[in-house]
């Protein structure tokens, strides 16, 4: 497996020397700067030409190549420093800015790299959001879609329990009930079985009733009774005789 250059990208890693800390001004970051350890220094430049020369940094000015320049200082915690090309000691092009916090060394990232990082984190984001709501998503042949999300579960389970009413059929329900049921009953009639038992035998007796007479012949019948006993018996004393007048 091929090594990786940590020279490649430079923004996601910082740099610092402890013994030089809490000594850092303006007079000696860019020797704090230009420490062997520090991987954003690079040793081909003019400044490194100059310090093993033992010149000032005035002799910068009259040099062509890449130098390194305290650009701002706020003492005691924040540096600056910028890379640039120079090219003539009135021209030069920038390359790359470098700030030293608290003494750590940090490279700054271009407008470009900025862009591109803001960019993937907003997709990122929506990309996120997206698979989110995505996994709330259901869907079922016969109801279609909905969101089920995971409080629901929570909700119902906390919400008192209400009996729910029965709804009432309508009338096409009732009526086609019906039409199906008349309609299995003349494709199969009941059948119905006598049970006979070897204790008792169970059989049906028909009564038969008398029918009724009217109203009128009952009033008739009662009228009859009535009038028999308001009629005198006759008497049971044989007639007086008769006798022969004289003339």
């Amino acid at each position: 497996m091929a090594s990786v250059d940590f020279r490649d990208n430079l923004l996601g890693i910082s740099w610092v020397d402890s013994s030089w800390v809490p000594i850092l001004n303006p007079g000696n970051v860019l020797d704090y700067f230009s420490e062997r350890s520090n991987p954003f220094y690079e040793r081909s430049c003019n400044n490194e030409v100059v310090k093993m020369q033992r010149l000032s940094l005035e002799h910068l000015n009259q040099m062509v190549g890449v130098e390194y320049i305290l650009l701002h200082a706020q003492e005691p915690i924040l540096y600056i420093i910028r890379k640039q090309q120079r090219q003539s000691p009135t021209q030069v092009v920038p390359l790359a800015d470098f700030y030293i916090i608290a003494g750590v060394v940090y490279q700054a990232p271009d407008l470009g790299t900025v862009i591109s990082s803001r960019v993937l984190s907003a997709v990122h984001g929506i990309q996120s959001a997206f698979d989110e709501a995505m996994s709330y998503c259901r869907y079922h042949p016969s109801k279609g879609y909905w969101w089920h999300f995971k409080d629901q579960d929570e909700r119902e389970k906390a919400k008192p329990k209400s009996k729910k009413k029965e709804e009432l059929s309508s009338l096409f329900q009732r009526h086609r009930v019906d039409t199906l049921l008349m309609d299995l009953r003349s494709k199969f009639p009941p059948t119905f079985y006598q049970v006979k038992s070897k204790v008792s035998v169970c059989v049906s007796v028909e009564v038969k009733k008398e029918p009724e007479a009217p109203a009128e012949a009952v009033k008739q019948e009662e009228r009859e009774p009535a009038a028999k006993t308001a009629a005198p018996a006759p008497s049971s004393k044989p007639p007086p005789e008769k006798r022969a007048r004289l003339q």
